[in-house]
């Protein structure tokens, strides 16, 4: 956008260059002569060249040219070494024979016809000069390190001057930095000299632009001495005596060098580069800053060069005047230069230079010189060469300062008039002719000329014309029903029609109408407005990996009358010849990427109107160069630094250092990583250990990857030492019940510290007033103390020790000797019933004599004896859960109601179960029932169905009835209103009345004890048709269509049997169940709050595996008269309780299983009446 804007702010200046451009008078015309290309002022020629002085013009008719040298006629006819070009005042000297020095003159060309004569500038001409530097000897400059010097240049005077740089013997630039500098006038400034100044080739050059050769000074030794050094050096040359006698050079604060003395002043013409330079010299090195007094430096036009040191303002104008000071600066203090700036200005054009006038007979004009300059410059006239004031007298004339003014001028009166304006600094000379014609209009501008431009952009279309008088231009478009005059057309003095945001309704032909008094001129041109090129999808940055590809993107819409051309670059230059490099047409890939293939790539779409470009950088990383110049100083006994160079981080900062080691005593081949450190730092102290023999090397890491590790430093032992500390993970226990086994996590090689390296084991009977029994193991880990007695603890210790000596004094560990079963069972054992599938066992601890070893816990063992109903079989299954840690109580869960149990609870250690209590029993409380066994639906008739059952499975208590409920159940599967029926216990089998016929009915039956209602059973069942209604249906029966219809049914009915069947298998769901649960019993049987029981789950399905656990409505649990709480739950097999309490798992007996019964749930198949109800329906 940027650019665009630029571009047609370029368009308006050529714009306003062209209004303010000399009238162009059509050379078929008569007109007096215009210098057309002259020489410059100031000419330096090329003294080996043939000398050219340019001087071309153009006239009606052509003009003749004459010259003068030095302000008097110059006879070229009379030089047989100057010749003119043909139609050309162009001068032209032959130096073969003569010397271009003896043509070093001041000229001026005259170019004359019949209506006029002009003439150019004083050319100065003068030969480039580069002389050879004088000889000289130069001495050897020897000086104290710390202060200042200056190294001079003084190169010969050139035309024009030299270039001044400073270089060694191999031509290399000498490093300048804020310490060491070159001044303006080519001198080597040094704030202070250090010892590394020292050197014998400081050679300053010269080159001189013109003959584009160098020329070199001698070259100059300098060599920087301490004190001692210089009284040493010298005395031998100086009878003995010290050649220095002041102390050596101190800290200081700044002094300037240049310029001297607190002030000082400058004159810089307008236009012209100022250049001011503060050279200090002080140790430390001075900082040097600038400030304008009077006001701010001019930020676009303000440039700091050679550190600071000088400020350069390009483009001086008037407001630069002022005073600028300079401060250079240090730890030690400051000092200040003021430098005063005057600004003048050679004469300048203030609205440019006179301007050709072309007049009809009895018009008037004026021709004006109108320049400005410091000091105020001034203005003289001359016609055709010669002081108006000793021309031919013209009433019509009248000169007045810097104008002159024409009045009724006629036929005839054609002139060129000069304005000459001067003041100390320079001159302006301008030729402006005034021509007398009388000429019909003509438009110069080619006929029918399409004229095209961007959407949104300044259209200009050009109506040259001329004409005298001047003709006035009218515009028009297409059907020239009006004239363009106002928004959005604007028609400038030129006759040139401005749009200044050309939309696509302006294109279109028109016509511009040239007109004067004598006749008028028409012209016909085009303009097509076009649509603006635009990168729609700009390439994007990318990093890649050095040896990858990468694909800049660059989608472009253009205009599509405009033909146009891709054009990629590369860091604003053209894209190298590779292969790599595949340009498509909206894309640029590059294949097997290098680091040469990184830099800005510049996509630009051209047509002929205009363009658009984006650019893209590509960064190639890759993973760091390994680390160089590994060096090991600082050794100590146990440390050592370590310094290292990086390598090149390949365009990805480098992250961090990895500092690895070899011990080559214990681990040869083996790298160990041992520290890592920022990547800004070169350098890390490394804590070592004794006994090892390392060698150490650097890898970097940036973000691509680690480097390739550095070469290996040089090998650093370190002396053997006592170990730093002993084993760790001490601990004692027994692997029969008459031994002790120590064992211990051994040291590395690492942390040996030394040769010889072995263990002092120690124990003593804890609580026992005894000494330490010590042993020493070398080359193992464990060490096992016999004949101990049962379970005690004993106090242990483990040192390591080498050939340097013991390590600390080691921690003490407590551990145990071997352990046995435990001798008794837990006595005052009693069960406590909390509910009918809950129950509560108490005991006492056994004594801590006849545990024998850790406590581990207590283990219930308890089982079914039968059910108390005469119906059910006996169970003898045993069921355990155990309960960790040194509880009294547990809880037994998941008990079935109505049964006789017997328990029995033993202790066990790490070894094993003690013996157990003695056997008791209990007897659970009644509880609900399960669910009927079967339920099946017979005899259907229109209005009743008789229903058969089995009773449930698991009673649970004595059954005291059923509750039988059943609701009908419409097509789209919606309940109706549910009805209840109480029926005797005895009773296995009902008949329901007073049914609807043709009517699907849903079941639910379940049976009751004294604890209350167990889960339901349900099924569906269907009435019969009425005939009445049957015989009314379609006899559909004998239909074959209907016959395969009912077969596709059956074989549907056949394969959902077949998956149900395999999904009940599997204790899955089928979609049948599914439909069941849809339908369940909407009257859920909640818990007893007497007995704190719940009733059993409609599904059958035993999900909980605390199914008599109590959860009252509140959420809270109910504690019954105790204190019991989960963690009174025992584990029940793998079942295991957590240090909080919460039950993980299900209780397990060791040949557990499951005697709950699932109820078996039926469904009816459809039946054909069904099939045809729905048929019939859907008809």
């Amino acid at each position: 956008m940027m650019e665009r804007r630029r571009m047609d702010a370029a368009l308006l200046v050529l714009f306003l260059v062209q209004l303010t451009t000399a009238l162009e008078v059509p050379l078929d015309l008569p007109q007096p002569p215009t210098i057309t290309h002259q020489s410059p002022k100031d000419y330096i020629i090329d003294p080996r060249e043939n000398i050219i002085i340019h001087c071309e013009a153009k006239g009606k008719p052509h003009p003749s040219f004459s010259w003068t040298r030095n302000g008097s006629h110059f006879d070229i006819d009379e030089d047989p070494n100057v010749t003119m070009k043909p139609h050309s005042g162009t001068m032209v000297v032959d130096i073969s024979r003569a010397k271009a020095e003896n043509y070093e003159s001041v000229y001026q060309c005259t170019s004359r016809n019949k209506h006029g004569t002009a003439v150019s500038n004083n050319i100065v001409v003068q030969q480039s000069r580069s002389p050879l530097w004088s000889k000289e000897k130069l001495k050897a400059m020897v000086v104290q390190e710390g202060v200042s010097m200056v190294l001079p240049c003084r190169p010969p005077a050139g035309l024009p001057p030299p270039i001044i740089f400073w270089m060694d013997n191999n031509f290399q630039k000498l490093p300048q930095s804020s310490r060491v500098s070159q001044s303006l006038n080519g001198d080597l400034y040094f704030s202070n000299v250090l010892r590394e100044d020292s050197r014998n080739d400081y050679i300053c050059y010269a080159r001189f632009p013109y003959t584009q050769t160098i020329q070199q000074k001698q070259p100059i030794s300098v060599k920087v001495l301490n004190m001692d050094a210089i009284n040493d050096t010298m005395a031998a040359f100086y009878n003995e005596t010290d050649l220095f006698s002041e102390e050596p050079a101190d800290e200081r604060k700044p002094t300037f060098l240049i310029p001297s003395g607190p002030s000082s002043s400058k004159m810089v013409l307008r236009g012209q580069v100022l250049e001011m330079e503060c050279i200090a010299e002080g140790l430390p090195t001075p900082e040097v800053s600038w400030i304008k007094v009077s006001g701010d430096l001019p930020a676009k036009r303000t440039f700091f060069l050679h550190y600071q040191k000088t400020l350069r303002i390009v483009n001086v104008s008037e407001s630069d005047a002022g005073e600028y000071r300079c401060t250079a600066r240090n730890r030690l203090g400051s000092v200040h230069h003021t430098i005063k700036v005057n600004v003048k200005a050679a004469p300048y054009w203030i609205s440019g230079a006179p301007r050709n006038l072309v007049l009809a007979p009895g018009e008037s004009g004026v021709l004006t010189c109108r320049a400005s300059g410091t000091p105020k410059p001034l203005v003289t006239w001359a016609m055709n060469g010669i002081p108006i004031e000793n021309s031919p007298k013209d009433l019509s004339r009248k000169v007045e300062d810097d104008t002159i003014i024409f009045t009724d001028v006629q036929t005839g009166s054609s002139a060129v008039f000069q304005c000459n304006v001067s003041n100390d600094y320079g001159y302006l000379l301008s030729n402006a002719f005034v021509n007398v014609l009388s000429e019909t209009p003509r438009v110069l501008t080619p006929s029918n000329k399409v004229y095209q431009v961007i959407k949104n952009h300044p259209a200009l279309i050009d109506c040259a014309s001329f004409g005298s008088p001047i003709p006035k231009i009218t515009w028009f478009k297409d059907s020239r029903a009006s004239t363009l005059d106002g928004d959005p057309y604007i028609v400038h003095d030129n006759g040139t029609l401005e749009i200044h945001v050309a939309q696509a309704r302006n294109s279109g032909k028109y016509t511009c109408v040239a007109r004067n008094t004598l006749g008028n001129y028409e012209n016909h041109v085009y303009l097509e407005v076009k649509e603006p090129t635009r990168i729609l999808k700009q390439p994007e940055y990318k990093v890649v990996q050095r040896g990858r590809s990468v694909v800049f993107e660059c989608k472009v819409k253009h205009d599509p009358s405009l033909i146009p051309t891709m054009t990629w670059l590369k860091d604003d230059g053209e894209l190298p010849d590779d292969e790599r490099l595949i340009v498509d047409s909206d894309s640029l890939a590059i294949s097997d990427v290098t680091e040469n293939d990184a830099g800005v790539y510049t996509c630009i779409m051209n047509t002929t109107l205009d363009h658009d470009s984006a650019s893209a950088e590509l960064t190639v990383v890759e993973r760091p160069d390994p680390p160089t110049d590994l060096e090991l100083t600082d050794q100590k006994k146990r440390s050592v630094q370590i310094t290292w160079t990086p390598g090149d981080e390949h365009n990805s900062p480098i992250q961090k250092f990895l500092i690895q080691f070899e011990d080559s005593l214990h681990h040869r081949g083996h790298w160990h990583n041992l520290t890592e450190v920022p990547g800004s730092k070169t350098t890390a102290h490394l804590k070592l250990s004794p006994y090892m023999h390392y060698t150490f090397r650097v890898l970097a890491l940036n973000a691509v990857n680690l480097s390739r590790p550095s070469f290996p430093s040089r090998m650093f032992k370190t002396e053997p030492a006592a170990p730093d500390e002993n084993p760790t993970g001490v601990q004692g226990l027994g692997t029969e019940h008459d031994n002790l086994v120590i064992s211990w996590k051994p040291l590395t090689g690492l942390q040996s510290n030394g040769p010889g390296l072995h263990y002092r084991v120690m124990w003593r009977q804890k609580l026992v007033d005894s000494d330490w029994t010590k042993v020493t193991v070398a080359n193992n880990s464990k060490f096992v103390v016999s004949g101990t007695p049962t379970f005690v603890p004993y106090e242990l210790r483990v040192q390591a020790v080498n050939e340097q000596g013991a390590a600390a004094e080691p921690q003490t560990a407590i551990g145990f000797s071997g352990e046995d079963l435990p001798l008794a069972a837990p006595e005052n054992v009693q069960a406590m019933l909390l509910n009918s599938t809950l129950a509560k066992v108490h005991w006492e601890p056994v004594p801590a004599r006849s545990i024998r070893g850790h406590l581990k816990g207590y283990r219930v063992y308890y089982w079914r004896d039968r059910s108390l109903h005469k119906h059910n079989p006996h169970h003898v299954e045993k069921q355990i859960l155990t309960f960790s840690g040194n509880h009294t109580h547990g809880m037994l869960p998941g008990l079935h109601p109505f049964s006789l149990y017997s328990f029995n609870v033993r202790l066990y250690n790490g070894k094993g179960e003690g013996p157990p209590s003695p056997t008791q029993q209990f007897e659970t409380p009644e509880g609900v029932p399960g669910p009927p066994t079967s339920l099946l639906v017979t005899n259907p008739n229109l209005d009743s169905l008789t229903l058969e059952w089995s009773p449930p499975h698991d009673r649970n208590g004595h059954i005291t009835g059923y509750t039988l409920k059943y609701q009908p159940v419409n097509d789209s599967n919606e309940l109706g209103p549910l009805e209840e029926l109480a029926l005797p216990a005895n009773e296995t089998s009902v008949t329901v009345f007073s049914l609807k016929y043709s009517t699907r009915y849903k079941f639910y039956l379940n049976a009751i004890t004294v604890s209350g209602a167990g889960p339901a059973i349900s099924q569906e069942a269907v009435t019969i048709m009425d005939e009445a209604v049957a015989s009314r249906q379609v006899d559909i029966a004998t239909q074959g269509w209907f016959i395969g219809l009912m077969c596709a049914i059956a074989l549907l009915i056949l394969i959902l049997l077949i998956i149900c069947f395999i999904q009940r298998n599997k204790g899955g769901k089928y979609p049948v169940k599914e439909k069941e649960d849809a339908h369940t019993d909407p009257e859920f049987q909640p818990m007893k709050d007497d007995d704190c029981t719940f009733g059993e789950y409609s599904d059958n399905e035993d999900h909980k595996p605390l199914k008599g656990s109590c959860t009252p409505s509140n959420g809270t649990v109910k504690r019954d008269d105790s204190d019991d709480s989960l963690v009174d739950y025992g584990d029940g097999g793998d079942g295991q309780f957590n240090e909080d309490g919460s039950f993980i798992g299900q209780y397990s007996g060791k040949s557990a299983s499951r005697e709950t019964a699932e109820g078996h749930e039926s469904s009816e198949a459809p039946s054909p009446i069904n099939a045809m109800n729905s048929l019939n329906s859907f008809v």
